[in-house]
């Protein structure tokens, strides 16, 4: 149990359970291929049956880090940060982004969007789930819509989401990784039906990095 001084840094973002962070290759959505440096923050109660990193969903096995700790840590490498999770706005993201930017620094996040957008984001990756839906702030603010395709039915959640996020968001689809030879072609098939959407692939464990 934290003790209450800890709790209050927790509570106004000054300081945040920090799971893990790396500097690799963006592998999925509209900045695939580029290099970025990667905050993963522990809590996550969205709690998707496919997700990939359910170690990050309690998060107390991730110890309170300060947050200028994590900011000098990711100005030493890409322009770019990426925050992650868990589920990263289940935190205040606004002390954490702000000395982000006040490095210059280039600040994305991946959310599904569960709760209200706070930070400063140069590109928000919504990426909503069926159990714990988007707020409007995150609809509103997105800047590109990632789906992620686990069976038939996802194609009808994935337009009902493109109709609610604003018009100038990217849409993309992509496949659950243990369902892609099986959702691969489905979705290239879509894609040429409807070319509104794009398709995004897990790039980065194709090519065995983080």
């Amino acid at each position: 149990m934290l003790s209450k001084e800890i709790q209050l840094e927790v509570n106004k973002g000054a300081m945040l359970p920090l799971m893990e962070e790396f500097y690799t290759i963006q592998g999925e959505g509209f900045h695939t291929g580029t290099a970025a440096y990667f905050i993963r923050i522990g809590g996550c109660d969205v709690g998707c049956h496919w997700c990939d990193v359910k170690e990050s969903w309690n998060a107390e096995l991730h110890p309170p880090t300060g947050v200028d700790l994590i900011v000098k840590n990711a100005s030493a490498y890409a322009d770019t940060v990426v925050i992650t999770g868990g589920e990263p706005l289940t935190w205040d993201m606004t002390l954490l982004t702000q000395q982000l930017k006040d490095k210059n620094l280039k600040v994305h996040i991946e959310t599904s969007g569960a709760y209200p957008l706070t930070g400063t984001w140069d590109w928000i990756c919504l990426s909503p789930k069926k159990n714990k839906l988007p707020t409007q702030t995150v609809y509103d603010n997105a800047h590109e819509l990632k789906v992620i395709i686990y069976n038939k039915h996802d194609f009808i959640f994935a337009e009902e989401q493109a109709e609610l996020v604003n018009d100038n968001a990217i849409l993309f689809l992509q496949p659950e990784w243990s369902k892609k030879e099986e959702m691969t072609p489905l979705i290239v098939e879509y894609v040429m039906n409807n070319p509104k959407w794009r398709v995004s692939l897990q790039t980065h464990k194709y090519l065995n990095i983080p």
